[in-house]
């Protein structure tokens, strides 16, 4: 047998700290709460589907909405007056206008497109060019495209709308912001239909979970009763099913980013052919870090909602006879 040395034999037990200590009580709870789940994985499956399912839906809508204000941030020059000018108008005097108008506290920029330019690119994109050639003069006039100020009312909109309508040298303005207008509006609205949506998904979720906690506690009630005849507070027999609601709601906010990942990578493929018809750049937007962390959040803490006011409601009820 091997010489103990005196030092080691006379050494005081190593302590540890009550934090120490507190997080090696609790992380043996958690992973006892995750193998009494993996321990029937059909029933937990199924619970944890439901839970996915529940938040994949409001997650899918919000990505809707964020692609749709993707798609419509590029509209901006819907917000434009085109002003087209009158044909007798000569490009010097179109250039002092364009001085002129730019010099307004309401405009944020004027932009001068030139009768010829104009011509040229309705030359390139329309497939027109032999039959342009046989024109004798250009029927286009200069256009000026003015971009009010981001700090104008619709009040002030329309008075500038007046305005420029009324200048010597305009023939007349188009103006196209109210379709715009509509779907910005169409949007918020379906914002709050998704919110109100989520709040009672979230409901549902919590429904669900305290269901499922109340089941278990039922089931362990003989265990619960030895467990407090012995001494234990509530707080200790509450603890594992807290972490078993948190287990259900992780995994459920895992799956439902799986999920909705899954749907965007299906829809990929039209999505980029049907923007190539269009000959637009788009490209669907996925979920970025932090509303992935929120999805994941909200999932743990409905699911530590669920558990906790499960058993806080019946574990009362239970008490050694």
């Amino acid at each position: 047998m091997a010489d103990v040395k005196t030092s080691d034999a006379l050494a005081a037990p190593r302590k540890t700290g009550p934090v120490v200590n507190w997080a090696a009580v609790h992380w043996n709870t958690a992973t006892a709460a995750l193998g009494r789940l993996t321990r029937q994985p059909f029933a937990s499956f199924m619970i944890v589907l439901v839970i996915g399912i529940t938040l994949a839906l409001p997650a899918a809508l919000h990505l809707v909405i964020k692609n749709a204000q993707s798609l419509s941030s590029s509209w901006d020059n819907a917000l434009d007056f085109s002003v087209y000018l009158k044909t007798d108008v000569t490009l010097d005097q179109a250039q002092r206008l364009v001085t002129i108008v730019g010099q307004r506290a309401d405009v944020e920029e004027v932009r001068l497109i030139a009768a010829d330019d104009a011509l040229k690119e309705f030359r390139q994109q329309s497939g027109f060019g032999d039959a342009l050639d046989h024109l004798s003069v250009n029927p286009l006039p200069h256009t000026m495209v003015v971009r009010p100020a981001a700090t104008n009312t619709d009040v002030s909109i329309g008075l500038l709308n007046e305005e420029l309508g009324n200048l010597p040298e305009a023939d007349f303005v188009q103006v196209d912001t109210e379709w715009v207008q509509r779907f910005h509006a169409i949007l918020d609205i379906l914002e709050r239909a998704i919110a109100i949506g989520a709040s009672l998904l979230a409901a549902a979720i919590v429904v669900i979970i305290g269901n499922t906690i109340r089941l278990d506690i039922q089931n362990r009630r003989e265990e619960i009763e030895v467990t407090k005849l012995i001494g234990a507070s509530n707080a200790f027999v509450r603890r594992p099913f807290l972490y078993t609601g948190v287990w259900y709601g992780l995994a459920g906010a895992l799956l439902a980013l799986a999920l909705v990942r899954y749907g965007l990578f299906a829809l990929e493929e039209p999505i980029t052919r049907l923007s190539g018809l269009y000959s637009s750049p788009f490209s669907a937007l996925a979920l970025d870090l932090r509303e992935s962390l929120a999805i994941t959040g909200a999932g743990v803490t409905l699911g530590l909602a669920g558990s906790w006011l499960a058993a806080a409601r019946h574990m009362r009820r239970i008490e050694p006879r």
